[in-house]
Protein backbone atom coordinates (compact mmCIF):
# COMPACT_ATOMS: atom_id res chain seq x y z
CA UNK A 1 0.00 0.00 0.00
CA UNK A 2 1.51 3.37 -1.05
CA UNK A 3 0.83 5.93 1.13
CA UNK A 4 2.52 8.64 -0.86
CA UNK A 5 1.24 11.75 -2.28
CA UNK A 6 -0.03 11.35 -5.91
CA UNK A 7 0.63 14.50 -8.15
CA UNK A 8 -3.14 15.54 -7.73
CA UNK A 9 -3.39 15.32 -4.13
CA UNK A 10 -0.35 17.60 -4.09
CA UNK A 11 -1.77 19.96 -6.53
CA UNK A 12 -5.20 19.66 -4.51
CA UNK A 13 -3.33 20.81 -1.22
CA UNK A 14 -1.16 23.73 -2.66
CA UNK A 15 -4.71 24.69 -4.78
CA UNK A 16 -6.62 24.75 -1.12
CA UNK A 17 -3.77 26.85 0.68
CA UNK A 18 -3.80 29.29 -1.87
CA UNK A 19 -7.48 29.37 -1.72
CA UNK A 20 -7.20 30.04 2.28
CA UNK A 21 -4.49 32.08 2.47
CA UNK A 22 -5.56 34.79 -0.15
CA UNK A 23 -9.64 34.28 1.61
CA UNK A 24 -8.32 34.08 4.98
CA UNK A 25 -4.84 34.91 6.01
CA UNK A 26 -4.06 36.52 9.40
CA UNK A 27 -5.33 39.42 8.71
CA UNK A 28 -8.89 38.19 7.88
CA UNK A 29 -8.37 35.97 10.77
CA UNK A 30 -7.79 38.53 13.53
CA UNK A 31 -10.52 40.88 11.80
CA UNK A 32 -12.60 37.99 12.73
CA UNK A 33 -11.56 37.37 15.95
CA UNK A 34 -11.81 40.96 16.87
CA UNK A 35 -15.48 40.73 15.62
CA UNK A 36 -16.43 38.18 17.67
CA UNK A 37 -15.09 39.80 20.69
CA UNK A 38 -17.43 42.84 19.92
CA UNK A 39 -20.32 40.62 19.05
CA UNK A 40 -19.94 38.39 22.12
CA UNK A 41 -22.50 40.26 23.66
CA UNK A 42 -24.75 40.19 20.73
CA UNK A 43 -24.39 35.92 20.69
CA UNK A 44 -21.33 35.36 19.19
CA UNK A 45 -19.38 35.65 16.28
CA UNK A 46 -21.42 36.12 12.95
CA UNK A 47 -20.11 33.29 10.27
CA UNK A 48 -18.69 35.02 7.17
CA UNK A 49 -21.62 33.33 4.42
CA UNK A 50 -19.54 34.73 1.46
CA UNK A 51 -16.44 32.32 2.47
CA UNK A 52 -18.51 29.93 2.85
CA UNK A 53 -19.95 30.43 -0.31
CA UNK A 54 -16.86 30.53 -2.04
CA UNK A 55 -15.60 27.39 0.05
CA UNK A 56 -18.70 25.58 -1.72
CA UNK A 57 -18.15 27.21 -5.44
CA UNK A 58 -14.11 25.65 -4.74
CA UNK A 59 -15.58 22.40 -3.77
CA UNK A 60 -14.35 22.20 -0.02
CA UNK A 61 -17.86 20.70 0.61
CA UNK A 62 -18.67 18.32 -2.28
CA UNK A 63 -14.65 16.82 -2.74
CA UNK A 64 -16.29 13.53 -1.21
CA UNK A 65 -19.49 13.75 -3.33
CA UNK A 66 -19.90 11.55 -6.53
CA UNK A 67 -19.51 13.67 -9.90
CA UNK A 68 -23.41 12.01 -10.77
CA UNK A 69 -24.30 14.56 -8.20
CA UNK A 70 -22.63 17.55 -8.72
CA UNK A 71 -19.49 16.98 -6.44
CA UNK A 72 -15.92 16.82 -7.08
CA UNK A 73 -15.95 12.64 -7.06
CA UNK A 74 -12.68 12.45 -5.01
CA UNK A 75 -11.92 10.39 -1.44
CA UNK A 76 -11.30 10.34 1.70
CA UNK A 77 -7.37 10.98 1.77
CA UNK A 78 -7.99 14.34 -0.27
CA UNK A 79 -10.82 15.58 2.15
CA UNK A 80 -8.75 14.97 4.63
CA UNK A 81 -5.71 16.93 2.82
CA UNK A 82 -8.32 19.72 2.26
CA UNK A 83 -9.24 19.53 6.54
CA UNK A 84 -5.66 19.91 7.71
CA UNK A 85 -5.06 23.32 5.15
CA UNK A 86 -8.22 24.95 6.90
CA UNK A 87 -6.71 23.67 10.18
CA UNK A 88 -3.26 25.23 9.35
CA UNK A 89 -5.64 28.38 9.15
CA UNK A 90 -7.70 28.28 11.66
CA UNK A 91 -10.88 28.53 9.53
CA UNK A 92 -14.01 29.05 11.61
CA UNK A 93 -17.50 27.06 11.45
CA UNK A 94 -19.40 23.67 10.98
CA UNK A 95 -16.76 22.53 8.45
CA UNK A 96 -17.03 18.78 9.12
CA UNK A 97 -21.15 18.72 9.54
CA UNK A 98 -21.00 20.60 6.42
CA UNK A 99 -19.08 18.96 4.43
CA UNK A 100 -20.73 15.06 5.97
CA UNK A 101 -23.81 16.56 4.96
CA UNK A 102 -23.02 17.26 1.05
CA UNK A 103 -25.63 15.92 -1.44
CA UNK A 104 -27.90 14.93 1.77
CA UNK A 105 -28.75 18.65 2.91
CA UNK A 106 -29.84 20.39 -0.11
CA UNK A 107 -27.56 23.76 -0.59
CA UNK A 108 -24.68 22.46 1.69
CA UNK A 109 -22.79 21.28 -1.08
CA UNK A 110 -23.02 24.98 -2.48
CA UNK A 111 -21.68 26.51 0.72
CA UNK A 112 -25.57 27.88 0.63
CA UNK A 113 -26.73 26.39 3.67
CA UNK A 114 -24.77 25.94 6.92
CA UNK A 115 -24.62 22.62 8.50
CA UNK A 116 -24.16 21.63 12.36
CA UNK A 117 -24.65 18.00 14.02
CA UNK A 118 -25.76 17.39 17.80
CA UNK A 119 -23.72 14.93 17.75
CA UNK A 120 -23.48 15.15 21.83
CA UNK A 121 -19.68 14.62 21.74
CA UNK A 122 -19.34 11.03 22.28
CA UNK A 123 -20.71 8.07 19.91
CA UNK A 124 -23.50 5.97 21.17
CA UNK A 125 -22.32 3.36 23.48
CA UNK A 126 -19.30 4.88 23.97
CA UNK A 127 -18.26 4.28 27.68
CA UNK A 128 -18.15 6.28 30.54
CA UNK A 129 -19.77 9.72 28.45
CA UNK A 130 -23.05 8.64 29.95
CA UNK A 131 -22.16 9.06 33.73
CA UNK A 132 -20.54 12.94 33.71
CA UNK A 133 -23.98 14.51 34.46
CA UNK A 134 -23.95 16.51 31.49
CA UNK A 135 -24.61 16.39 28.20
CA UNK A 136 -22.33 17.56 24.80
CA UNK A 137 -21.76 20.27 22.85
CA UNK A 138 -23.25 21.48 19.77
CA UNK A 139 -21.05 24.46 17.65
CA UNK A 140 -22.72 26.99 15.63
CA UNK A 141 -25.59 26.32 16.47
CA UNK A 142 -27.27 29.57 16.02
CA UNK A 143 -25.77 30.30 12.83
CA UNK A 144 -26.73 26.72 11.25
CA UNK A 145 -29.62 26.71 8.82
CA UNK A 146 -29.71 23.16 9.40
CA UNK A 147 -29.13 20.65 12.85
CA UNK A 148 -28.66 17.17 12.33
CA UNK A 149 -29.87 15.80 15.41
CA UNK A 150 -31.82 16.79 18.63
CA UNK A 151 -30.65 19.90 20.07
CA UNK A 152 -33.70 20.76 22.02
CA UNK A 153 -32.89 22.47 25.38
CA UNK A 154 -29.53 23.01 24.26
CA UNK A 155 -27.99 26.11 26.28
CA UNK A 156 -25.01 28.79 25.25
CA UNK A 157 -21.84 28.27 26.98
CA UNK A 158 -18.74 30.25 27.30
CA UNK A 159 -16.47 28.65 24.79
CA UNK A 160 -12.58 29.09 24.98
CA UNK A 161 -12.56 29.94 21.69
CA UNK A 162 -13.68 33.05 20.52
CA UNK A 163 -14.40 31.96 17.43
CA UNK A 164 -16.41 28.49 17.93
CA UNK A 165 -19.52 29.54 19.92
CA UNK A 166 -20.80 26.69 21.99
CA UNK A 167 -24.13 25.19 23.12
CA UNK A 168 -24.63 22.46 25.75
CA UNK A 169 -27.15 19.94 25.23
CA UNK A 170 -29.00 18.56 28.02
CA UNK A 171 -27.58 15.65 30.13
CA UNK A 172 -28.99 12.09 28.22
CA UNK A 173 -29.54 13.90 24.88
CA UNK A 174 -27.43 14.64 21.71
CA UNK A 175 -27.13 11.06 19.97
CA UNK A 176 -26.05 11.91 16.73
CA UNK A 177 -28.04 11.49 13.42
CA UNK A 178 -28.53 8.44 12.01
CA UNK A 179 -29.93 8.49 8.96
CA UNK A 180 -29.96 12.33 7.63
CA UNK A 181 -26.80 12.93 6.51
CA UNK A 182 -25.88 9.13 6.09
CA UNK A 183 -24.61 8.31 2.06
CA UNK A 184 -24.49 5.25 0.49
CA UNK A 185 -21.80 2.50 1.72
CA UNK A 186 -18.92 4.08 2.69
CA UNK A 187 -17.55 5.13 5.83
CA UNK A 188 -19.93 5.88 8.74
CA UNK A 189 -20.04 9.72 9.37
CA UNK A 190 -19.10 9.57 12.98
CA UNK A 191 -15.93 7.82 11.59
CA UNK A 192 -15.09 10.50 8.97
CA UNK A 193 -16.02 13.49 10.99
CA UNK A 194 -13.13 12.23 13.59
CA UNK A 195 -10.91 11.85 10.97
CA UNK A 196 -11.83 15.15 9.24
CA UNK A 197 -11.32 16.96 13.07
CA UNK A 198 -7.88 14.66 13.01
CA UNK A 199 -6.68 16.15 9.69
CA UNK A 200 -7.62 19.62 11.20
CA UNK A 201 -5.91 19.56 14.56
CA UNK A 202 -2.54 18.18 12.39
CA UNK A 203 -2.88 21.53 10.04
CA UNK A 204 -3.10 23.30 13.50
CA UNK A 205 -0.16 21.70 15.09
CA UNK A 206 1.86 22.06 11.79
CA UNK A 207 0.90 25.59 11.85
CA UNK A 208 2.00 25.95 15.47
CA UNK A 209 5.72 24.22 14.64
CA UNK A 210 6.46 26.43 11.39
CA UNK A 211 5.55 29.44 13.88
CA UNK A 212 7.82 28.23 16.70
CA UNK A 213 11.10 27.35 14.45
CA UNK A 214 10.39 30.95 12.47
CA UNK A 215 9.97 32.75 15.72
CA UNK A 216 13.17 30.93 16.63
CA UNK A 217 14.88 31.80 13.78
CA UNK A 218 14.25 35.63 13.99
CA UNK A 219 14.26 36.15 17.29
CA UNK A 220 17.68 37.35 19.42
CA UNK A 221 18.43 37.08 23.05
CA UNK A 222 22.07 37.40 24.09
CA UNK A 223 23.03 38.44 20.81
CA UNK A 224 21.69 35.22 18.88
CA UNK A 225 18.73 33.67 18.10
CA UNK A 226 17.01 32.15 20.59
CA UNK A 227 16.99 28.70 18.71
CA UNK A 228 20.47 28.65 19.25
CA UNK A 229 19.51 27.52 22.87
CA UNK A 230 19.57 23.95 23.11
CA UNK A 231 16.31 24.06 25.31
CA UNK A 232 14.54 25.87 22.52
CA UNK A 233 15.77 23.71 19.80
CA UNK A 234 14.47 20.38 21.91
CA UNK A 235 11.00 22.46 22.72
CA UNK A 236 11.20 22.72 18.33
CA UNK A 237 12.29 19.19 17.60
CA UNK A 238 9.36 17.80 20.09
CA UNK A 239 6.77 19.84 18.10
CA UNK A 240 8.43 18.55 14.55
CA UNK A 241 8.23 14.94 15.96
CA UNK A 242 4.72 14.64 17.00
CA UNK A 243 3.70 16.48 14.06
CA UNK A 244 5.15 14.45 11.35
CA UNK A 245 4.17 11.27 13.64
CA UNK A 246 0.31 12.51 13.90
CA UNK A 247 0.65 13.38 9.67
CA UNK A 248 1.26 9.88 9.12
CA UNK A 249 -1.26 8.55 11.25
CA UNK A 250 -3.57 10.69 9.72
CA UNK A 251 -2.82 9.86 6.10
CA UNK A 252 -3.18 6.06 6.58
CA UNK A 253 -6.04 6.07 8.45
CA UNK A 254 -7.25 7.98 5.36
CA UNK A 255 -6.52 5.19 2.92
CA UNK A 256 -7.13 2.07 5.56
CA UNK A 257 -10.86 3.94 7.27
CA UNK A 258 -10.41 1.36 9.32
CA UNK A 259 -11.62 2.13 12.67
CA UNK A 260 -9.07 1.35 15.12
CA UNK A 261 -6.58 3.72 12.55
CA UNK A 262 -8.58 6.22 12.65
CA UNK A 263 -8.54 6.13 16.93
CA UNK A 264 -4.88 6.05 16.50
CA UNK A 265 -5.05 8.93 14.43
CA UNK A 266 -7.33 11.50 16.32
CA UNK A 267 -5.45 10.22 19.16
CA UNK A 268 -2.06 11.27 17.72
CA UNK A 269 -3.38 14.54 15.94
CA UNK A 270 -5.62 15.93 19.31
CA UNK A 271 -1.94 15.42 21.47
CA UNK A 272 0.33 17.08 18.94
CA UNK A 273 -2.37 20.37 18.18
CA UNK A 274 -2.68 20.81 21.93
CA UNK A 275 1.29 20.02 22.80
CA UNK A 276 2.31 22.00 19.97
CA UNK A 277 0.65 24.91 20.62
CA UNK A 278 1.54 25.07 24.39
CA UNK A 279 4.93 24.36 22.95
CA UNK A 280 4.56 27.42 20.84
CA UNK A 281 3.62 29.40 23.50
CA UNK A 282 6.87 28.46 25.39
CA UNK A 283 9.04 29.26 22.33
CA UNK A 284 7.31 32.78 22.02
CA UNK A 285 8.19 33.76 25.56
CA UNK A 286 6.28 36.56 27.17
CA UNK A 287 5.11 37.28 24.07
CA UNK A 288 2.97 34.18 23.51
CA UNK A 289 0.79 35.04 26.23
CA UNK A 290 -0.92 38.05 24.28
CA UNK A 291 -3.84 38.80 23.17
CA UNK A 292 -1.82 40.07 19.83
CA UNK A 293 -0.02 36.80 19.69
CA UNK A 294 -1.89 33.91 17.50
CA UNK A 295 -0.54 31.00 19.50
CA UNK A 296 -3.27 31.24 21.99
CA UNK A 297 -6.27 31.08 18.92
CA UNK A 298 -4.62 27.76 18.06
CA UNK A 299 -4.40 26.52 21.57
CA UNK A 300 -7.98 27.42 22.10
CA UNK A 301 -9.21 25.92 18.94
CA UNK A 302 -6.99 22.61 19.70
CA UNK A 303 -9.19 22.31 23.28
CA UNK A 304 -12.42 22.79 21.59
CA UNK A 305 -11.76 20.27 18.72
CA UNK A 306 -10.48 17.88 21.36
CA UNK A 307 -14.53 17.96 22.67
CA UNK A 308 -15.85 16.43 19.86
CA UNK A 309 -16.73 13.05 19.02
CA UNK A 310 -13.90 10.02 18.61
CA UNK A 311 -11.89 12.58 21.38
CA UNK A 312 -8.92 10.61 23.61
CA UNK A 313 -11.28 8.87 26.27
CA UNK A 314 -13.34 7.61 23.33
CA UNK A 315 -10.39 6.67 20.65
CA UNK A 316 -8.34 4.94 24.39
CA UNK A 317 -11.36 2.50 24.88
CA UNK A 318 -11.80 1.74 21.09
CA UNK A 319 -8.10 0.58 20.82
CA UNK A 320 -7.89 -0.89 24.37
CA UNK A 321 -11.22 -2.79 23.74
CA UNK A 322 -9.06 -4.38 20.48
CA UNK A 323 -6.29 -5.29 22.66
CA UNK A 324 -7.72 -8.79 24.13
CA UNK A 325 -8.26 -9.91 20.48
CA UNK A 326 -4.73 -8.95 19.76
CA UNK A 327 -3.15 -10.95 22.92
CA UNK A 328 -1.88 -14.30 22.06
Amino acid sequence: MDFRLTDDQRALRQGVRALLEGRFGRAELRAAVDRADGEATAGGPVLDRGLWRELGSAGFFALRLPEAEGGVGLGLPEAVLAFEEAGRVLLPGPLVATHLAAGAVPGAAAGEVVVTRADGGAAEGARGHGDRGDGGLVEWLDEADVVLGDATGAVPLASADPLTPLHRLPPGSGHGPTGAASRGAGPPDRLVASLLTAAEQLGSAAGSCESAVQHARTREQFGRPVGAFQAVQHLCAGMFARVETARAAVYAAAVTADPLDVAAARLLADEAAVRGARDCLQVHGGMGFTWESDVHLHLKRAWVRTQRPGGVTQSEEELADDLPARTP
